[in-house]
């Protein structure tokens, strides 16, 4: 999870199956395969994800927290619905959000966060050097940096409640760059962004940090609003699997 590290233990516990179902349907929803507004159905899950019914309803139930997934009273669960003004209440207040993180990340952080800071930022410019753009297994490369990149420059914000809010944001605002085309790989110019915020922190000077990073997310917010301005989520989206029903 972003910015939160954890124990050894922890890292070597094996996966509950409620914890395996809750990562595999988050990821159908941020990649598009659940379309926004699909009702959920429990007996499809099953289906889909091979598991028991327990499993799939406690999922359901901690994914409705993450604003991915929406309880609907008498009629069960659905895939969150999106919208181009949804859309911007999460840029808003993600920059209002990781804005105050980074200059809190700044504050606190030690060597060992400048090194993340570093090694996180090596990754994102060596997978942005090397992506296939065609191809889906570099593009979860980019990913995974990217999200290294960010998770890592927060990470020394004591706040984990904070973390964790900024790690929701984030998801939320990834599912929105799948839906719109531009989970692709970065926009021109984003690699340069990123190393001048991480060049700010380094450089212990959280006010520059923290604008350059909501200037960052701006930037992508702009393309981003332009995409869905007008824009039909399912007419734009891949082939939903068949584990859903619209209501």
């Amino acid at each position: 999870m972003a910015g939160i590290a954890k124990s050894p233990e922890e890292k070597s516990a094996p996966l509950s199956q409620t914890t395996v179902v809750f990562e595999q349907i988050r990821s159908d929803i941020l990649h598009g395969a659940l379309e926004p507004g699909s009702k959920l159905k429990i007996e499809l899950l099953l289906e889909r994800y091979g598991t028991g019914a327990t499993p799939v309803r406690e999922a359901l139930s901690i994914l409705s927290t993450t604003g991915l997934v929406e309880r609907v009273e008498n009629r069960g669960f659905r895939v969150a619905v999106v919208s181009p003004e949804h859309y911007a209440e999460i840029l808003w207040t993600r920059c209002f959000v990781e804005e105050r993180a980074v200059r809190e990340a700044v504050l606190h952080g030690d060597v060992a966060w400048e090194e993340k800071i570093v090694l996180a930022q090596f990754h994102l410019q060596r997978e942005a050097a090397r992506l296939d753009k065609k191809d889906d297994g570099s593009l979860r490369q980019w990913e995974a940096a990217h999200f290294e990149f960010h998770a890592a420059l927060i990470s020394a914000c004591p706040s984990k409640p904070l973390l964790r809010f900024c790690e929701q944001l984030y998801n939320e605002s990834n599912r929105y760059r799948y839906i719109a085309r531009l989970a692709r790989g970065p926009r021109t110019g984003a690699v340069e962004e990123h190393k001048r915020v991480a060049d700010a922190a380094l450089d212990r000077n959280g006010d520059l940090a923290g604008s350059l990073l909501v200037e960052h997310y701006r930037r992508t917010g702009e393309l981003l609003k332009a995409k869905l301005a007008g824009f039909d989520p399912k007419a734009g989206m891949r082939p939903a699997l068949k584990v859903t029903e619209q209501g």
